[in-house]
């Protein structure tokens, strides 16, 4: 038998296949059986239970995390101050397990330390801790800048430029240490939103209430601030020319002098 005979055979046979296929879809009546539809193969409704918990716990938990990640930025827990339990649970009228999960939240975020005996402390940021705060924002902060000035629109600047003008405004009015470093922080927080960058935001939101502690331990030690809060207007104006090499330039300048002034109030 030839290839082509082959061939032929083969298409002969299938056609056949399909044909008697065809035939056994059809009944006695000359139409086909309906199609059954997802949800009728899958049978009767699924119990979720085993598959989903319910979110009570979780909500619960997430906000005494926001209420003790609030007072311990605004310094309502001294640090080495002891965050008990017993104390927290019956404060917040709810079990242990869900202020267990809240610590273990803050730990994360280098709020709080956990002793060897599982005590939970109020964390004290020691120079290494700045170290480390300062070269991991500074490595995210020079990415921001590049991809903001990728993909930043005229509406990201212009909520920038407003921000800057209220510091301005504040700044000559008279402004709180807190209230600095809550401004400073928002006009990162617009500069990371301006980038675009999902996980890059996400790694910030991660470090940012460190950042935080750093911002009010800046501006504690030196009663300038106020002024050097100002220069965020320098880093407008550069993203805004959109010279991706001088923006980087900028930041760094920016980070270190944040850097230099918080570390000359540690002891040598």
């Amino acid at each position: 038998m030839t290839k082509a005979q082959l061939a032929d055979t083969v298409l002969i046979v299938n056609s056949l296949q399909f044909t008697n296929l065809d035939d056994a879809m059809t009944n006695k009546r000359g139409s086909r059986p309906p199609i059954l539809s997802g949800a009728e193969l899958s049978g009767p409704e699924r119990d979720l239970t085993s598959v989903f918990s319910p979110p009570a716990r979780e909500s619960l938990a997430q906000k005494v995390v926001e209420q003790l990640r609030e007072a311990i930025l605004h310094s309502q827990f001294a640090p080495g101050e002891q965050l008990r339990e017993t104390m927290l649970a019956e404060f917040f009228h709810v079990s242990r397990g869900p202020i267990r999960e809240a610590l273990a939240q803050l730990e994360r975020e280098g709020l709080v330390m956990m002793r060897p005996n599982r005590t939970a402390v109020v964390a004290r940021l020691t120079r290494q801790d700045f170290e480390e705060v300062y070269s991991l924002r500074l490595a995210l902060e020079r990415l921001a800048v590049q991809y903001a000035i990728r993909n930043a629109t005229p509406a990201d600047y212009d909520r920038m430029q407003r921000l800057v003008q209220t510091m301005v405004d504040q700044v000559q009015r008279g402004i709180s240490e807190k209230d600095a470093a809550d401004l400073d922080l928002q006009f990162h927080d617009l500069l990371y939103q301006a980038s675009r960058h999902k996980r890059l935001q996400a790694c910030w939101a991660d470090l940012r209430p460190q950042i935080y502690i750093f911002l009010l331990s800046r501006n504690v030690a030196h009663p300038d601030f106020a002024v050097q809060m100002v220069g965020h207007q320098n880093i407008i104006n550069i993203l805004r020319s959109g010279d991706e090499n001088q923006a980087v330039q900028c930041i760094e300048q920016h980070i270190k002098a944040a850097y230099d002034r918080i570390i000359k109030s540690y002891a040598p």
